[in-house]
Order: C-alpha cells, then structure tokens, then sequence
C-alpha cells in the first residue's frame, strides 16, 4: 500500500482553477504614481532620521522620499540601490514593521508610519521597468574573486565587486541564481518571477559568470577555489535542516517546511501540488509562516503553527502572525513537540506544554495531540558540511569585521556566518561590506 493510499486526504487540485491565481495574487500590491506621491507627501524628512539607522544598509530614506515627492522616481531608486542593490525584493520582503517603519516618527505620533516600504518598491520597480542599470564598472583590476552562494548576500557581494572592477565567479548548489528570494520566500510576496527578474538586472553590471549544480565540499572547496582565485567570498546560506530527533519523525508526510515552499515557489502549477486537510507546522519564524498561509492557500482545511514559547517570543513579527491568522491559520504557543504517530504515514503530532524552569524552557506532563496528515517542521537551519580550515562560532562561521574570517583571503556573510539578523536585507549589507573590504585587501587601497 502506498503512502497516498495510506493518507487519501493529501492530493493536489483541492481548489478550482481561479481559486489558485486569486490566492497567490501580489499580497501588497503596488502604489501607483499618485499613490507614491500622496505618500511620499507623509514624510517629515528628518535631520538624523530613525529610519535610516533602523535599516541595516543605511539606505537615506529622506533623500530617496523626496526625489518620489519631486517626482525622480529613478533618481530615487539609484539612491536606494547604491546601499542595497536588491532594493526591489527588500521592499517585498523586510519587516519594514520591526525596522524603519517601526521607527518612523510618524509611528511614534500616530501609528500610523510613512509607507517606506511600498515608496522603495514604486521607485526600484520603477528604474526595473526602465530598462536602466544606473551603475558602471570601474575599470578592470586584473583580480578575480569566487563567490560562494547566489542568494542575497553572494550576489550583493558580486555586484559590488563588479563595480569596483573585478571579475567574479559565483557558485552556486541550485539550477539556478537567486538563493532564498528565489527558493525560500512565501510566492505571494514576490509573485511573476519578481527575483528572477531581479538577478537579471543585477547582472547587468557585467563582469560576473554564474556555476550552478556546484556545491562547496563536492566539486571543489575552500582551499581550492582560492588557489584560483584571489580572494573567497561565502555566502552560501544555511542548507541543512534541524532535526526534531523524536520518535515518528521519518513517517510519510513529515517534511522540512523549506522542501515544501522551494517546491512551491518553483512549480508550474499550483494545482499540481499536494497539500493535507489537516497541516501542522513547527516552528515561529518566518518559515514557519509562510509554510502555514501556503497550506492554506493551496486548499488545506485546518493548519496550525504549533510554537514552544510565547507569541512575544515568537521569531515571525506580528505582522506576519496577524497575516496567518487573518489566512485562517491557529497558533499554538507554549508547547513543544514530544512524538510523531501514525501506520507509515503521519496521522497525528502529540505536544506537551512547556513552562519556564530553572534550566530553561521545559516540558511538563500535560500533553495534546492534533490530528495531522501533513506535518512542516520549521526549528532552524544549519551549515550543510563544515568549510574546512575555518573557526566556527556555534553552527555558524566566525567572522570578525566586516566579513572576515579566520583564514587570510576568505570572507563570509549571510546566514551562514555569525553574527546578525537572519534578514535579506541584514545578508546584502554583509555582502555589500565585505565586497569592500575585499577590495582594499586585493588593492591596497582604503577600504570603498
């Protein structure tokens, strides 16, 4: 008997065929010209702004407001791309709510904050739509630099490099360039092949060659890319999955909550894609979010974010937890997952509840069980393999400065160094930073 016999309730096609377009639609959809204007117009534009210090790429938020309110939208975006190059899917994606919105004055005075996300995304899509590339290269260097991971940080990392007139490799263990933009986001937030279309533009700077299928500690490693190249940048993400480690996690049906939106952000159709009746989700970060409204989305009946601590604590803002539950989506705080049950395939997740002890978080005796034929497990990401020769700092890679490691010539940042928010926007700084470092090492020249 086979596992979908075993679960008939996990199929594809559970929605009609408009349901699926209606659902995956643009989750914010843009300001049209107007629109930008009438909110540009919100803007104090503050001497020493809270927003720009709030924003990890320091992007001059007043500046690029202005030029809107002025009507230069495309001047605008240059001053937005020149801190963050991957403005376009930031807008889409940061929790412009824990960041510079959170810290607009017009927050603290009405609750009311400027709209700095949606005003960044009218002026990157903008200049995208244009057709410009508003950056040169500077003229060429003869050094070349290898690249380690096409996701927010690696590709920042890349373009900077690029501008400054050197040549780049990156290499990647997808099919194709993107990282977690392209592999990791909830497909609502950038619907029409937004970060492919992303890539594509960056790539316009010149100077930058992609290896795709490539994977560091099996085609090549550390040592050996730099032998070939001058510097190492990595950049490469977290790709290994926490396991939960308790009896009944091998059954069918019980999935990394990553497998799950890679697969969707990168199906054909949505309908070909089987979802359960009754999801459970572990885990309060943003994955586990966005896994939980995509169930949803696709047609599941009851999905439930089952969380160990507090909704305070929980990793997802909340304003992506509102998101979930507007979607139909149950949390469930202060329990932690004990045992997985079911006949070869998932029927049920027991949990127990969890209270504050004298060691930490533990468990109590009062238990529950919900009943699931889907289970997404959302608890964390580690390195895929250990990049040889360099010190860690946990599960991480250690870094100092501005990216640097603990071998000469090798660089880190993104999620899989230490240190740092695990945000989009927090990777392109780091990428961004270490680019220049990178290039006052391979020029002698200060560091910019």
């Amino acid at each position: 008997m086979t596992t979908s016999q075993l679960t008939p309730g996990i199929v594809p096609g559970r929605l009609k065929a408009d349901d699926y377009c209606t659902n995956f639609a643009d989750v914010a959809p843009p300001l049209d010209r107007h629109e930008a204007r009438v909110a540009a117009d919100r803007c104090y534009f503050c001497h020493d702004a809270p927003c720009v210090t709030a924003c990890p790429t320091a992007i001059d938020i007043p500046l690029f407001i202005r030029q809107i309110a002025t009507d230069t939208p495309v001047a605008a975006a240059k001053t937005i791309l020149a801190q963050n190059i991957l403005g376009g899917m930031c807008a889409r994606v940061c929790p412009t709510e824990n960041l510079c919105e959170g810290s607009c004055v017009r927050e603290t005075a009405e609750g009311k904050p400027v709209e700095i996300g949606a005003l960044q995304r009218f002026a990157t899509d903008t200049l995208m739509a244009s057709g410009i590339h508003p950056f040169t290269r500077a003229a060429a260097t003869g050094k070349s630099v290898a690249v380690v991971g096409a996701g927010p940080s690696g590709l920042a990392c890349a373009h900077r490099l690029a501008m400054l007139g050197h040549e780049v490799k990156i290499y990647d263990a997808q099919p194709k360039a993107g990282g977690l933009n392209e592999f990791g986001i909830a497909a609502y937030k950038a619907p029409g092949d937004f970060a492919a279309a992303e890539v594509a533009w960056l790539m316009k700077i010149g100077g930058i060659s992609v290896v795709t299928g490539w994977r560091l500690g099996r085609d090549g490693s550390v040592e050996s890319l730099a032998a070939d190249h001058d510097a190492v940048f990595l950049g490469m993400g977290l790709a290994g999955v926490n396991a939960l480690g308790l009896p009944g996690e091998a059954l069918a049906h019980v999935t990394p909550a990553t497998d799950f939106i890679h697969d969707l952000r990168q199906a054909t159709d949505l309908a070909s894609l089987p979802v359960g009746r009754d999801v459970v989700v572990i885990g309060g970060g943003m994955t586990a979010v966005d896994a939980a409204v995509q169930s949803r989305l696709l047609g599941a009946e009851n999905v439930t974010i089952v969380y160990r601590r507090s909704r305070g604590e929980m990793p997802a803002s909340w304003h992506e937890q509102d998101h979930a539950t507007a979607n139909g989506v149950r949390i469930i705080t202060n329990a932690a997952p004990v045992a997985l049950h079911g006949q070869g395939a998932l029927s049920e997740v027991e949990f127990a509840y969890t209270q504050a002890g004298a060691k930490g978080l533990e468990l109590t005796e009062q238990t529950f069980r919900l009943k699931a034929d889907q289970c997404f497990t959302a608890i964390g990401q580690t390195l895929s393999g250990q990049p040889e020769a360099l010190k860690l700092d946990g599960r991480k890679i250690a870094v100092t400065g501005p990216g640097r490691t603990s071998r000469a010539g090798v660089w880190a940042g993104g999620d899989c160094a230490a240190g740092g928010d695990d945000l989009t926007v927090t990777a392109v700084a780091e990428g961004r930073d270490a680019a220049l470092d990178i290039h006052a090492s391979l020029t002698g020249g200060a560091n910019g």
